[in-house]
């Protein structure tokens, strides 16, 4: 190995100690271990400098604001509740559908807010039906999660691995091009989740634990934001409501149709909802959630340093030698499940910037398209369901619900491998290798 190499994968192990460890920032660690890179040399400047001037660092910011707008307005809020009380009449088939409903929504806008807003309504509903709400809450975290992954901008790790494979010198994705095998995945885990997700669950505490809050638990989350930053009980405001929203469609129309790249879109719906004062500048700053944008450029930093050092290149062929007898599907199975293994541990953004140029440098050792091996880690890499700290929405679900960390691994796990053997199914059928 290169004293470059030697750098790189020094400054990798620390930085997965530091963030599985938890006691510093997940920002402040991958910023650390940014400016260690660049110190060392063993990055350029200018390669840090692209990182953080990346489209995908620009359109999750563009898109921050766009999203806080709407919550700002009370927009949100209105249709969760609306949605609520039109579907409790159904029973617990109106709190499917709310799930539902919010898994779609997660398609376009932050997972976040939408379980921040939704989850004390569901389990407010479910009580009023003397159902138990722990039937319907982690459900509810997950249908997010697996709705997030639909669209290139329902979850930043899409947009960080379509970035990372342009800087690969991969084409990038189109919006809705990895929608299909998202929905698939994302249909297959709701139907599970509806079977057995009840039965499952159902093992939990006796009806006196039920209820009780979860202990409080330190931890750093995966995404690092404070709930607090949404405006739960926003009023509804029709004007700034539908400027908001019509920004936003008018975004996602324009980049579906190829007009506009998304960050571009994205960055001019975000000045026209300032300079229209749709939303003040003051708001605009504190909807831009900085933590999680320098946690990916620090992060992203760190995965050019694999790249540029050729480490990830000698990692890829300690591999090929055997996978290539194997063949692309057995690589392809195990680029998803190191991503699925490790998203548990670290944060989503963190083992997309590591994998993905694994993933490009093994494809293309094997002779085949990268772009099924990036979708893999696409999916992959949102699929935190085994544990109450892989995700932020099942951190907020675990302590709203009073769930135990069991409770996730009961009806996690099974999901994890679910999701797993489905992917490997439809993947290849529409990113041929």
């Amino acid at each position: 190995m290169t004293p470059g190499q030697i750098i790189a994968l020094a400054v990798l192990a620390a930085v997965v100690a530091g963030l599985i460890h938890g006691k510093l920032r997940s920002d402040v660690v991958a910023l650390a271990g940014a400016a260690v890179l660049l110190g060392t040399r063993t990055v350029r400047p200018v390669e840090v400098q692209a990182a953080f001037a990346s489209p995908a660092i620009l359109a999750l910011a563009s898109l921050f604001v766009i999203a806080y707008a709407m919550e700002l307005s009370g927009l949100l809020g209105l249709v969760i509740r609306g949605a609520t009380r039109l579907c409790a009449r159904l029973g617990a088939a109106g709190l499917w559908m709310v799930i539902v409903l919010c898994g779609l929504a997660s398609a376009f806008l932050n997972n976040t807010p939408i379980v921040v807003l939704g989850a004390p309504v569901v389990r407010d509903v479910a009580r009023s039906m003397n159902l138990s709400p722990k039937r319907f809450l982690i459900p509810l975290s997950y249908a997010t999660i697996l709705g997030g992954a639909c669209t290139l901008i329902g979850t930043s790790t899409n947009l960080l691995v379509n970035d990372m494979a342009r800087n690969a010198g991969q084409p990038t994705f189109s919006l809705f091009e990895v929608t299909p095998v998202a929905l698939i995945i994302a249909a297959v885990g709701g139907l599970y989740m509806v079977v057995f997700g009840p039965r499952l669950l159902s093992a939990a505490p006796s009806p006196d634990e039920q209820d009780a809050p979860a202990p409080p638990v330190a931890i750093n989350p995966p995404t690092g934001e404070d709930p607090a930053l949404y405006p739960v009980d926003a009023p509804f405001d029709p004007l700034r409501a539908g400027a908001a929203l019509g920004v936003f469609i008018l975004v996602v129309t324009v980049a579906a149709l190829g007009l506009l790249p998304i960050a571009a879109a994205a960055f001019a719906g975000a000045v026209l909802l300032v300079v229209t004062g749709m939303i003040s500048v003051d708001n605009a700053y504190k909807g831009l959630r900085p933590e999680i944008l320098l946690l990916i450029a620090g992060m992203v930093v760190v995965g050019l340093s694999m790249e540029v050092t050729g480490l990830a290149a000698l990692a890829t062929d300690a591999l090929v030698g055997w996978l290539r007898q194997l063949g692309p599907l057995y690589a392809l199975a195990l680029i998803y499940g190191a991503t699925l293994l490790l998203t548990e541990i670290l944060s989503n953004a963190a083992v997309a910037v590591l994998l993905t140029p694994i993933a490009v440098a093994l494809a293309e050792s094997l002779g085949v398209s990268p772009r099924p091996f990036l979708v893999a880690v696409m999916m992959a890499a949102s699929a935190a369901f085994a544990t109450p700290f892989g995700y932020q929405t099942n951190v907020l679900v675990y302590q709203m619900g009073g769930y135990r960390y069991l409770d996730f691994v009961r009806i996690g796990a099974p999901l994890n491998l679910i999701t797993w053997a489905v992917g490997l199914a439809v993947i290849p059928m529409f990113f041929p290798f």
